[in-house]
């Protein structure tokens, strides 16, 4: 699968547009636009693939996606394309950084506003006091109608910019211009752990799903990424993990052999090392 390139603004015909998506399942693709996105997950969980980092998001998510930078959301199970858990709902605005002028993004009252706009390359999560205040905000954006919708985008932008609540998705070097090969490589790469991590994935396996060798395939992996494929692998057990221990009632072994582990032992210290506590510690701390 590779990333596709799509124009939001030439087929809505329109600069800026504010969209409330409702669907059974997510379905986007791996693809990369002109525009920037700012997308409000109201409902629907799964896997989330920004330029080369996989994760998950959840109900009431917010990410702002930079132009250009390659991006998929893939729904979970309950989410499916035979889910009973209700639409998959979310709010979207697309806007193209030329619909304001140089002159604009140059005022020193827009600087921050700029950076922000530069920094948007990389993938930004909001989160805390932040996400609750632009999520209303959003919900108030796609009520309004001709230039109300412009000064409401310009205020999230400028609440975004004076934010220090702001998580990056992917590293300040990542080259979002992949080519078509290594995009196509990566995804397949993404998408396989995203299904399979629970197995025993080694090195081998791996590589031929990028159709490469092991040396080729880690030197890949390791400068579009900047993590060894199996410090990625970790990230998305123990994330998988993190979802099991608080909605569930497995015990911590269960938890363990279903993300992939095949000893407790290194589990707990997998574990231990990506969120500062023990499972047992994490799920008494999340269901408080």
């Amino acid at each position: 699968m590779r990333a596709f390139k799509s124009e939001i603004s030439n087929a809505l015909d329109r600069q800026i547009a504010i969209m409330e998506r409702k669907f059974p399942y997510f379905d986007s693709r791996f693809h990369y636009h002109p525009e920037l996105e700012l997308i409000y997950i109201k409902n629907g969980s799964g896997k989330r693939i920004v330029g080369d980092k996989m994760d998950t998001f959840n109900s009431g998510d917010i990410f702002f996606i930079g132009a250009e930078l390659p991006h998929e959301i893939i729904n979970s199970e309950e989410f499916g394309k035979h889910a009973t858990s209700g639409l998959s709902h979310a709010i979207v605005a697309y806007f193209n950084k030329d619909v304001f002028s140089k002159g604009f993004y140059s005022l020193r009252e827009c600087s921050k506003i700029n950076t922000l706009i530069k920094k948007s390359n990389r993938g930004i999560k909001i989160t805390g006091k932040t996400n609750s205040i632009v999520a209303k905000k959003m919900e108030e954006l796609v009520t309004k109608k001709d230039f109300d919708r412009v000064l409401g985008l310009i205020e999230i932008l400028h609440l975004l910019s004076v934010s220090d609540e702001l998580e990056y998705f992917v590293c300040e070097g990542y080259e979002g211009n992949l080519n078509d090969n290594t995009a196509d490589r990566l995804t397949k790469v993404f998408n396989f752990v995203s299904v399979n991590y629970n197995e025993d994935i080694t090195l081998e396996t791996i590589a031929k799903v990028a159709n490469l060798t092991p040396p080729a395939f880690c030197r890949m992996f390791k400068q579009k990424t900047k993590l060894c494929f199996f410090s990625y692998l970790n990230e998305i057990r123990i994330s998988n993990a993190c979802k099991i221990l608080t909605e569930t009632g497995y015990n911590v072994s269960e938890v363990a052999f279903n993300c992939g582990y095949r000893t407790l032992s290194n589990f707990n210290k997998f574990f231990k090392k990506s969120t500062g506590l023990s499972p047992k510690a994490y799920r008494e701390k999340a269901l408080a």
